[in-house]
């Protein structure tokens, strides 16, 4: 079932710079969905057009069968949420679960419910215990925790992650894993990443932009195994299935070490 359609697309600043061009793209309910591509390419410029932080210069965004054409911020905040790559450009309170509450009180939250709602996200990223710190008191990995317990009280349809493992360690990168895993069984999420050993383990659907255009729309496996695709968007696969690509006899298309094992003992066994 379809939770965002987007037809036709088109944006440009106002210096006639044309950033995205003839988007169509549909996103459905539940998946994880990996928008990839380098630098400039239009990821983040696409996705601030789902809760209307951009406005398109032509073309149409539709939310659960309704135009966002006339639907403000706040609105549109309800169903999409988005989680900057940088928690300090949306961390504000001075104090963790005040942060957490804001999006929810300006919902029209409040009692047990709002409580409940603070408590549970907290939980949810593993913060419960730092409720009462001052944001500024935590390491960049607490920090982009609250910024998503802040987006997950709000209890949007749709969770944008912009960049999430940037400046994470190895125990942030596996918190942030686990977090999309369980986001998953409740909403739609988008990921903005250039982190394609996360897309590899996480991503339901790879799409990428190259140059403000969709240049390729599909599963994980089929787009880690388009080298051209790749290139051209100067990014690599993950490492495994650069690995794997790289010995002959291997399936191209390997995601994780488990594949690649599996794929090892299969080609041991043949040679018997």
């Amino acid at each position: 079932m379809s939770l965002i359609e987007i037809k036709n697309l088109f944006f440009e600043y106002k210096e006639g710079i044309k950033v995205l061009k003839n988007i169509n793209l549909f996103l459905s309910k539940s998946e994880v969905v990996a928008i990839i591509g380098q630098n400039g390419s239009g990821k983040t410029t696409l996705v601030k057009h789902f809760n209307g932080l951009l406005r398109p210069t032509k073309g149409e965004i539709i939310i659960n069968d309704e135009t966002t054409i006339k639907k403000s911020v706040a609105e549109l905040s309800h169903t999409c949420g988005y989680v900057f790559q940088n928690p300090d450009d949306q961390i504000f309170n001075s104090v963790v679960e005040d942060e957490v509450a804001f999006g929810p009180t300006n919902m029209g939250i409040k009692g047990i419910e709002l409580k409940v709602r603070v408590d549970e996200a907290l939980k949810t990223v593993g913060l419960f215990e730092e409720k009462k710190k001052h944001p500024l008191d935590l390491d960049l990995n607490q920090k982009k925790l609250v910024a998503i317990a802040s987006i997950v009280a709000m209890n949007p349809e749709l969770i944008i992650l912009d960049e999430p493992t940037t400046g994470q360690d190895h125990a942030g990168l596996i918190k942030v894993e686990t977090l999309i895993n369980e986001l998953r069984k409740t909403h739609t999420v988008v990921i903005i990443s250039h982190d394609m050993n996360l897309v590899a383990r996480v991503a339901d659907r790879v799409i990428m932009m190259c140059n403000g255009e969709i240049i390729f729309d599909g599963s994980p496996k089929e787009a880690f195994t388009k080298n051209d695709l790749m290139k051209k968007t100067y990014l690599k696969p993950p490492i495994i299935t650069e690995l794997a690509q790289s010995i002959k006899g291997f399936r191209k298309d390997i995601l994780t070490v488990d594949e690649f094992m599996e794929e090892l003992i299969r080609l041991r066994k043949n040679k018997k």
